[in-house]
């Protein structure tokens, strides 16, 4: 009879500690005290539970803006939350991209920036933060040609136009600020041609073509998403295209090889980022959401209706792409003769 009651104690008391190293298990879980696979787990589960933050380093109605919207209101309707579009313009991208990286990595912050992320680091020497190591790839979101493109009221209408005119007056060209792939492909035009442009950088493309539009510069290379609709309204002029073929939206208007530039072919891009850090399963989520949008067919007819094309790559596949885009455009800064800052 003792033997059965000791055999009941031992029982009862061990389901106790059992019960008390689940309690104290929970208790860890919600203080952070797991071990990071469980934790980043329980966090994938949980993701997300408020609405998230789509910060882009440019005013509204830049391209990158006009590309960003688009897929955050298509994500916001498969992730169960609301993606607010945040604008931080300024400093080339830098501000609203410092902010990022110095968020916390739980996926509720991240970027959604053009190919000038990873172009900055070739033309500022200084940076508060690192394009490469300071972020966690999510996702490329579309690929973009550049247009050439002057006022109504200007008499070029052609490349060799543009060129003469140059010959007569100094030109000023506009672009997105300082380092953006606007500019590159601006200054590689100025070193090809031996016309001596001067570069005049904004805080976005917006500003830059209400001042083309009004004359205060001359001409501009700029992503077809914002350039688009002041061509298609009549108060922007497409002079040539900067890929090496022609693209449908435009498919009258030459490319710059066929304009006597011959190997000359420079487009953007767009992505997102989040900071490092952010666990896996979250960038993975976020990837797998924004691929789900750019394949709707209203992304894909507006995108196209923009000149763009949507991508939606993985996570391995956009940082493998960051990294030799970084190289590319470190060549043509070299090519243009920018020192860094």
């Amino acid at each position: 009879m003792h033997a059965i009651i000791a055999r009941r104690a031992r029982k009862a008391r061990s389901s106790r500690l059992a019960q008390r190293a689940r309690h104290l298990a929970a208790a860890a879980l919600a203080a952070g005290l797991v071990s990071a696979p469980l934790a980043a787990l329980a966090a994938d589960a949980a993701y997300p539970a408020r609405p998230i933050t789509m910060v882009v380093p440019y005013p509204p109605g830049g391209p990158t803006d006009i590309v960003a919207r688009l897929v955050a209101a298509e994500m916001s309707k498969t992730i169960g939350q609301n993606i607010v579009v945040d604008n931080k313009p300024g400093a080339s991208g830098m501000i609203g991209a410092d902010l990022v990286a110095r968020a916390a990595p739980d996926g509720y912050t991240f970027l959604a920036n053009a190919s000038l992320h990873v172009i900055n680091p070739y033309i500022y020497a200084s940076m508060r933060y690192d394009a490469f190591k300071d972020f966690a790839p999510i996702t490329q979101l579309a690929d973009v040609p550049l247009v050439l493109v002057v006022p109504e009221t200007s008499p070029v209408r052609t490349v060799q136009d543009l060129l003469a005119l140059g010959k007569k007056q100094s030109l000023n060209f506009g672009s997105a600020g300082s380092a953006s792939a606007q500019q590159l492909a601006g200054e590689s035009f100025k070193v090809r041609s031996g016309l001596p442009m001067q570069h005049v950088p904004y805080k976005g493309s917006a500003p830059a073509l209400t001042d083309l539009v009004g004359g205060q510069i001359q001409l501009m290379f700029d992503s077809m998403p914002s350039a688009m609709p002041f061509i298609k309204s009549g108060k922007l002029r497409a002079v040539a295209v900067t890929t090496a073929r022609r693209v449908d939206e435009l498919a009258a208007v030459p490319t710059m090889a066929e304009s006597g530039f011959p190997g000359f072919d420079i487009s953007t891009w767009y992505g997102l980022w989040a900071p490092k850090g952010t666990p896996p399963e979250i960038v993975a989520k976020l990837a797998d959401h924004a691929a789900r949008a750019l394949k709707q067919p209203g992304i894909v007819t507006q995108y196209a209706g923009l000149g763009a094309k949507p991508v939606g790559s993985d996570p391995a596949a956009f940082a493998r792409f960051n990294v030799s885009e970084g190289e590319k455009w470190r060549d043509i800064v070299k090519a243009a003769g920018i020192t860094p800052q």
